[in-house]
């Protein structure tokens, strides 16, 4: 790695420090950005747009059930086999591709950083040391909470303290960032082959997912934590479960962030955001979704976007893949992870010859559109649930271009013209709007920023990409798509591992992770109970639960106080 670079003669699209598109120099010495250097490689980026580094706040790259995706779908691994070469480990997979082609993918797309959502707190283990696994990205994982045994009686006995406590112990304990809720008590009853909505109560708990989302927040909000809760909603994939959508963003309306973030972060929306009764009356609400986000500021969301053709779903809302299975008629798989959470498995194949995956394709991108602040959405696909991470550069050409849009649309499945709001929206996103969806609303809302990622400002981590398009030629679809597919350069602290569109170094990237500091007594009182739990149980013991330092061999620690 070179000491110094200076890129010269980029268009920087730098939202985080407002910078949109001008033409400045970028200064890296010892891996941050610097005000200047005195005997730099140097880079001519030609008059090409210049972004930080990507930062992917929801995508499934590690874990249990992403190894498990693996071993399931042997076809899906013989996709995308690339031998290996001086730099790179062999490649195999598509839609769940190995950890080598999960680093190499997304730093060709100018991807530095990418947030796994959903680590089995008992198999966290697992998750880090596929995390390490990954070349050149950095990351973290959320480990998932709400289906918790313990979490559930702290909800019922309404003592929120306590509850913080164990919430500051799991996320110690796995070395994890954040709170992670999916189908909050639904995972739970699945155990008993039921689901619940919002204000049904949980087998067994006499607590109801309303309550178990709106505790955690507020147990969250009683630290320091760089991000809000990040939440799954009850009912993912169900036609009408918009309103379950709106009012679980409405359960936290008056909880108080402990600084400029939302409250709740609800992700892979575009599965959230159905209307009508059944498949047969299928329809888009995302205006409404949209609307709800407009008009209030305790919510962000992710898209979850859809790209067409195969892939692997997955997530720890095991009815809903049950549910997959029985609608395809495709092979299933499941996973209960004692006292905490579970999985499902399904392969699946959107068509755009299909109403209902038309109408879902359409809505991942009026998401997106019908905001009017890309402050509150991030790009995703829920990786690999709504497609690969590889189909990103397909949505920003389609959120840049709508003539490309109006042209896909017409090969498709005429309902979109009667359910879908897509075709009669005009916005086309700039570059500016695509660097906040793609990196810095990302890194804004995982409180990222403040550690370097997602911006260019002297001292951030000197993450860049060179992509090979000039703001001039935004009006070419396919070039935009090209471009951000593989970058002309993706420079990660201060390395070169990008260079026309090839992987050239695959150093290893950092983890991180939040330590919530909580009142000792509290602490002490959540351990006997805790303790108690795990003797009863758990088929682990207390003191082998714990993640220890060596499964991240390249930490960053970020500190969430107490807030008396």
């Amino acid at each position: 790695m070179v000491e110094e670079l200076l890129i010269r003669n980029g268009v920087v699209y730098d939202p985080i420090n407002g910078v949109k598109g001008e033409k400045k120099d970028i200064c890296i010495r010892d891996g941050k950005i610097v005000e200047e250097v005195k005997n730099p490689k140097v880079i001519d980026a030609e008059g090409r747009v210049v972004m930080p580094g990507g930062v992917d706040i929801h995508a499934h790259i590690a874990g249990g059930k992403v190894n498990s995706g693996r071993l399931f779908r042997p076809e899906d691994g013989r996709k995308g086999a690339e031998p290996k070469t001086k730099v790179c480990r062999a490649q195999s997979g598509y839609s769940v591709p190995n950890t080598f082609a999960t680093g190499y993918r997304y730093a060709r797309m100018g991807y530095t950083f990418v947030m796994e959502p959903a680590m089995p707190p008992l198999a966290a283990r697992h998750t880090h040391e596929e995390l390490i696994d990954i070349p050149i990205l950095d990351n973290a994982a959320l480990p998932l909470i709400d289906n918790n045994w313990m979490t559930m009686e702290y909800v019922k006995s309404g003592d929120i303290d306590l509850l913080a406590a164990y919430i500051a112990w799991m996320i110690k304990a796995t070395k994890g960032y954040g709170v992670k809720i999916v189908n909050p008590g639904g995972t739970e009853a699945w155990a008993w082959a039921k689901n619940c909505d919002l204000n049904d109560a949980v087998p067994y708990f006499d607590v109801t997912p309303a309550e178990i989302v709106k505790s955690l927040a507020e147990a969250n909000e009683r630290f320091e934590m760089p991000h809000s809760i990040h939440v799954h909603s009850n009912m993912l994939g169900h036609p009408g479960n918009y309103v379950v959508t709106m009012k679980t963003f409405d359960l936290v309306k008056g909880t108080k962030p402990y600084r400029d973030r939302p409250v709740l972060h609800g992700t892979h929306t575009q599965f959230h955001s159905y209307g009508g009764t059944t498949w047969g009356d299928f329809e888009s609400q995302a205006k409404a979704i949209a609307d709800y986000i407009n008009s209030n500021e305790h919510a962000s969301i992710d898209i979850g976007s859809v790209i067409l053709g195969d892939t692997t779903t997955m997530t720890a809302d095991g009815p809903m893949e049950y549910s997959l299975y029985q609608i395809t008629g495709r092979k299933w798989t499941n996973h209960d992870v004692e006292l905490e959470t579970g999985s499902g498995i399904t392969p699946f194949l959107y068509s755009g010859k299909v109403s209902v995956h038309t109408i879902q394709w359409a809505i991942g991108q009026e998401l997106a559109l019908l905001i009017k602040d890309p402050w509150k959405v991030a790009l995703t696909t829920d990786h690999p649930n709504a497609g690969p991470f590889i189909g990103y550069p397909i949505l920003i050409s389609m959120l840049m271009n709508k003539r490309r849009r109006d042209e896909s649309a017409k090969e498709m499945h005429s309902a979109i013209f009667d359910r879908a709001e897509l075709p009669s929206i005009d916005r086309e996103y700039d570059f500016y709007e695509i660097a906040i969806i793609t990196r810095a609303m990302a890194a804004k809302t995982l409180g990222l920023a403040e550690h370097g990622k997602g911006h260019l400002g002297v001292g951030a981590d000197g993450d860049v990409a060179i992509y090979d398009i000039t703001p001039e030629e935004r009006d070419d679809a396919g070039k935009i798509q090209k471009a951000f597919l593989n970058a002309k350069y993706t420079i990660k602290g201060g390395e070169i591992v990008v260079k026309d569109g090839e992987v050239v170094a695959a150093p290893q990237g950092k983890t991180f992770f939040v330590t919530p500091e909580c009142d000792e007594k509290l602490m002490d009182e959540m351990l006997t109970k805790l303790k108690d739990t795990f003797e009863h149980y758990y088929s682990v013991s207390f003191a082998n639960y714990p993640v220890q330092d060596a499964y991240v061999p390249n930490p960053y620690e970020i500190r969430a106080p107490w807030r008396s």
